[in-house]
């Protein structure tokens, strides 16, 4: 399995992902499990939903960067996706 960060690109220096679901509530259901991952992490990333499709942005507010924290939270993420698969 590549590293689950491969699957992100960095685009204005964040840390960017977009997922594509079956349905708007598999969507939904996706967010708010990211939500609780993000919640317990106390970290949490900018979400955009459209429909079926679910973007990320992730970046230290406070330091106006990627760091640590970034990289945990978009491999908890990617985790999640792999096991809703």
């Amino acid at each position: 399995m590549s590293n689950p960060i491969d699957n992100w690109e960095i685009k204005d220096n964040k840390l960017y992902r977009k997922y594509e679901f079956k349905s708007f509530m598999d969507a939904i259901n996706f967010i708010n499990q990211v939500a609780e991952i993000s919640d317990a992490m106390d970290h949490h990333a900018v979400i955009t939903n459209v429909y079926n499709t679910v973007e990320f942005e992730l970046w230290s507010h406070d330091q106006n960067s990627i760091t640590d924290s970034d990289y945990s939270l978009a491999e908890s993420i990617e985790a999640l996706k792999e096991e809703t698969k």
